[in-house]
């Protein structure tokens, strides 16, 4: 057997395991919640059959399955935008937050809910409108200086800036504005509806695809800006469109979902140490392992302080800061 065939072979065992894991933790995800749906009528309905319970049916189907095919985008998104930026600035610690999406779909939302524009379809859109304008301001700053660099540090003082708007903007909204927010802000995939899917979900796979296509040039920046230059890409405009494709991607999810932590950083560190750096693999299941990530963040999310809920960024970062931690101590040790 050919290397050629046995790499094909590996990468198409290492897809469908982690596709069977991600399935199996949808269904268990699909059974975590306040209302409990006996095992019967959950069998019954993934068959296509009456339930003894019609609430089962209606808690299944219209609240918990779209929930769960949403924090599998998001998830898988936020994983797979952090393992091309990584791989774009040649930085261990960059995700999609360094260069003001996140801050930039807050401003949005925050503005939106103090004119009045509540709904999810306004905070969406006043979100995703946010997080473009501060890709674009980032983009047409950091041009100026040679490099990821100037892009790099423009992407970190236009998020300190549009969160400090956020700061001031938030002095003057109601006690109730104000709580939408901060809800809002700690992230939560409580707005999670078929609605929301129709749209999010063909973007999110497509862009998700398109981005994942792009392993070659990332493989190349792995040897250098010069050497990926003389391999034949044009650098400037591989960057120029990975990044707002990750802030096409990445955007209008943050918007309705809020800031989720930790994903997006760690769990292309996690895939890398697994797998290697090779972009071809890592890119896939990094989606993968950050669709798991998620569906388990939400699963604690909902169990936890039952029938209450609590944000899944809050679970996100106290189990992704000290996990991250963890993986910086362990690989000094290595070093030494």
């Amino acid at each position: 057997m050919s290397m050629t065939a046995r790499g094909a072979g590996k990468r198409a065992v290492l897809f469908s395991g982690g596709l069977f894991v991600l399935a199996c933790l949808g269904l268990l995800s699909l059974r975590a919640g306040a209302v409990d749906v006996a095992w019967s009528d959950f069998f019954a309905l993934l068959l296509g059959r009456e339930a003894s319970d019609p609430l089962s049916q209606t808690v299944l189907f219209e609240l918990r399955l779209p929930r769960v095919l949403f924090a599998i985008i998001v998830g898988g998104a936020l994983a797979l935008s952090g393992a091309v930026m990584q791989a774009l600035f040649r930085n261990p610690l960059a995700e999609p937050t360094l260069i003001g999406i996140s801050a930039g779909a807050s401003l949005g939302a925050v503005t939106a809910l103090l004119l009045g524009f509540g709904s999810l379809l306004s905070t969406g859109l006043a979100g995703f409108a946010g997080a473009t304008l501060a890709t674009v301001a980032a983009y047409l700053v950091g041009r100026r200086v040679p490099g990821v660099a100037g892009l790099l540090l423009a992407g970190i003082a236009i998020n300190a800036f549009a969160l400090s708007l956020v700061s001031l903007l938030i002095t003057f909204a109601s006690d109730t504005q104000f709580r939408s927010f901060a809800f809002w802000s700690l992230g939560s995939l409580t707005r999670a509806s078929w609605s929301s899917l129709v749209w999010l979900l063909p973007w999110s796979v497509l862009l998700s695809l398109w981005l994942v296509a792009r392993w070659r040039v990332l493989n190349a920046l792995l040897l250098g800006e010069r050497e990926a230059h003389h391999l034949g890409f044009d650098l400037k405009r591989v960057r120029l469109e990975l990044i707002f494709g990750i802030c096409l991607l990445v955007g209008p999810l943050v918007a309705v979902t809020g800031g989720i932590a930790f994903i997006g950083l760690v769990m292309p560190h996690v895939v890398r140490m697994w797998l290697g750096a090779d972009h071809r693999l890592l890119l896939p299941m990094s989606w993968i392992g950050g669709a798991a990530a998620l569906l388990l963040a939400d699963g604690l999310a909902r169990l936890v302080v039952m029938p209450a809920e609590l944000p899944v960024g809050v679970i996100t970062s106290l189990v992704g800061g000290p996990f991250f931690l963890w993986l910086l101590l362990s690989r000094r040790d290595q070093a030494r």
